[in-house]
């Protein structure tokens, strides 16, 4: 009796399980969620650092995003124009140029510079010392020096100097934004690398107390602002904030600045004129920023001295070889 009924119970599961596979596998194929191959070329395609730069969760993230059209092709900073021209081609499109970003630091007032208010005991971080005693300088804005960016950074593109002041280098750097989430004075940016000009100093103190406490902090005296031909400087708060994408890398503000805060990191131009070869484009007139070179179309052009910056952007923009020559500052 028992041996029938065990038989029976057998049978009877071995055909609900059956029953249940087959069910199973019909639902399988009717609620079968049907994925985009694109997703897992482009999630190839990308670096793999997941650093969250781009704004997603990390590579994979992104790679969805993508193919949904939530993101662009470019919008790895990490893979640069060589992985967007790679996914551009994966999703069947042109990938728009985007320039090259490097982290900046906004502080140049190390230890060397800046009055030192106490001394620093606790845990070797810069998170930490702003939370108990905000570090061992004057200055509540600047650099605390203990290297949370560097610990941060996934490609060592930054390193502590004798000074107490990290250095960025700009061919490692990748743009991820990880030294900027990390720093709790807020004091890096991410700017383009064709920008010459940076503003290292991020007090918004009065000028009298900056002057006790930094040697080469902003003041506030608004001169660069003044000086600046395009506006692209303007006073936030006592600091003088630059607008990069106004920026045309005269460096001006650089020169005219009594604290040496800001800092020009390109050549200098000391002649620049239009030559015989000149074939009156106009483009040149068209891009000067100070409206400082003027003629007629096909006719050699002319630069008026009295408004010319000397900001060399005719030089980059004119196509004719030697159309116009320049002559650079010797370095000092």
């Amino acid at each position: 009796m028992s041996l029938k009924i065990y038989l029976v119970s057998l049978i009877s599961m071995g055909g609900l399980g059956a029953l249940l596979a087959i069910g199973l596998g019909f639902a399988a194929k009717a609620f079968k969620i049907e994925t985009d191959e694109r997703i897992d070329r482009i999630d190839e395609a990308l670096p793999g650092a997941n650093c969250g730069a781009c704004g997603f969760a990390g590579c994979s993230a992104l790679a969805e995003a993508i193919v949904r059209g939530e993101a662009p092709v470019n919008a790895c900073p990490v893979g640069g124009s060589a992985t967007a021209e790679l996914i551009a081609e994966i999703m069947g499109t042109e990938a728009a140029a985007s320039e090259k970003k490097a982290a900046q630091v906004l502080c140049n007032g190390g230890l060397e510079e800046t009055e030192q208010q106490a001394e620093y005991q606790g845990i070797q971080s810069c998170k930490a010392a702003n939370m108990v005693s905000g570090g061992t300088k004057s200055c509540q804005y600047g650099c605390l020096g203990l290297g949370d960016c560097v610990l941060a950074c996934p490609f060592d593109a930054i390193v502590m100097n004798e000074n107490g002041l990290p250095e960025i280098d700009v061919d490692k750097c990748t743009a991820c934004g990880e030294c900027v989430r990390a720093c709790p004075r807020s004091i890096i940016t991410l700017a383009p690398v064709s920008k010459k000009n940076h503003i290292r100093c991020s007090s918004h103190d009065q000028g009298k107390v900056v002057r006790k406490i930094c040697a080469v902090g902003c003041i506030g005296c608004g001169i660069c602002v003044k000086t600046c031909p395009v506006g692209a400087i303007s006073m936030v708060e006592n600091l003088a904030v630059i607008d990069y994408e106004k920026c045309i890398n005269c460096g001006l503000c650089a020169e005219k600045c009594p604290t040496k805060t800001i800092e020009f990191t390109g050549r200098k131009i000391e002649t620049i004129e239009i030559t015989e070869k000149c074939v009156g484009c106009t483009r040149c007139a068209k891009e000067c920023p100070v409206e400082a070179i003027a003629g007629e179309l096909k006719q050699k052009h002319e630069i008026n001295p009295e408004p010319c910056i000397k900001c060399g952007i005719c030089y980059e923009v004119c196509k004719v070889k030697g159309a116009i020559a320049v002559t650079y500052k010797k370095e000092q």
